[in-house]
């Protein structure tokens, strides 16, 4: 049985980490700034209240809990931040990651997982997947925040030959109650209307939450050497076409009129996207740049897969 301190326990990506380690009967050390029912009265599962800025706290959970694995999620979209990422968030993240990781390796944890993010990529030109050794390049504030968290993890156990790290770049989530990236693809913010171009075949990558979880789960149920040490690519095993977006919203949620728009020529869109700075770009997590809307951009998750199987997709989501 290990002891396994969650950041970011209480959101959404935290809960149903959680809640997995509980029933795989591991004690649960629940850290956030504000508590959830969500795992309240399960066995092996404790809260302590405490926000990333808030050292002294995770001092003592480390002084006094003979923490095993520590899984990383404060500071992360679609849990305990939402998507607008302003400066301040990223200093909070900042100042999280400069005693973390060092209470850890000094506590002798084992295992540390890290969610990073796959913003961190350049945008590739050809239709290849993206692995995890492809070019940096952190245009938004979200990738910027999390790509120096991935940095910080790697400084401090550089010399810590016990611990086993992941860091996991994830494409966006989503389950059957969670939908705000899938919807991002299909409605316009400015109006708040839905919208198609063709015949909808074009798609996005992402990332059932529950595939996530289990990646997470697995992981620490079975990377017991530093072979398992690294990146990984999380997300789906196929891209999720804008109709699939559509028959998704329309069966679960609630979805008005679909407008069919008309194509614009994409290398007038691409050239406007590259030499034009637009400020939701850099910090809205779910801007959604319709120059690349045919580009069906994916990861390569063939790492992960080794460990997790990523059974879980849109038609079978829960």
């Amino acid at each position: 049985m290990k002891t396994v301190l969650v950041t970011g326990a209480c959101g959404t990506i935290g809960e149903r980490v959680c809640s997995g380690l509980c029933k795989k009967n591991n004690n649960v050390i629940a850290v956030d700034s504000h508590p959830s029912e969500y795992n309240e009265f399960k066995a092996n599962y404790q809260y302590i209240q405490a926000g990333p800025l808030d050292k002294e706290i995770y001092a003592y959970i480390f002084r006094e809990y003979n923490v095993d694995a520590v899984v990383h999620l404060a500071c992360s979209v679609d849990n305990d931040f939402d998507n607008i990422i302003s400066s301040d968030k990223v200093k909070t993240s900042s100042v999280c990651d400069s005693y973390i990781y060092k209470m850890a390796v000094a506590a002798n944890v084992e295992q540390f997982v890290l969610l990073s993010t796959y913003q961190v990529y350049e945008i590739p030109k050809s239709r290849e997947p993206i692995r995890e050794d492809d070019e940096i390049k952190c245009i938004t504030n979200y990738a910027k925040l999390k790509y120096h968290s991935e940095q910080a993890l790697q400084f401090d156990i550089q010399n810590d030959k016990k611990i086993t790290c992941a860091i996991v770049r994830s494409a966006p989530i989503y389950s059957l109650d969670y939908y705000p990236n899938l919807a991002a693809k299909i409605i316009d913010p400015k109006d708040n209307t839905a919208f198609i171009y063709r015949e909808g075949d074009y798609g996005f990558h992402f990332c059932c939450l529950h595939n996530l979880v289990d990646f997470i789960l697995c992981f620490l149920k079975q990377a017991d050497s530093p072979q398992y040490a690294g990146f990984y690519n999380v997300a789906d095993k196929f891209i999720i076409s804008a109709n699939e977006i559509i028959e998704y919203m329309r069966t679960n949620h609630e979805l008005g009129p679909v407008l069919q728009r008309k194509e614009k020529n994409e290398k007038i869109q691409s050239l406007i996207s590259r030499f034009s700075k637009n400020n939701d770009e850099i910090i809205n997590y779910r801007y959604f740049d319709q120059s690349r809307i045919f580009s069906n951009t994916m990861l390569d998750t063939t790492r992960a897969k080794k460990l997790c199987p990523f059974k879980w997709d849109i038609k079978n989501t829960k």
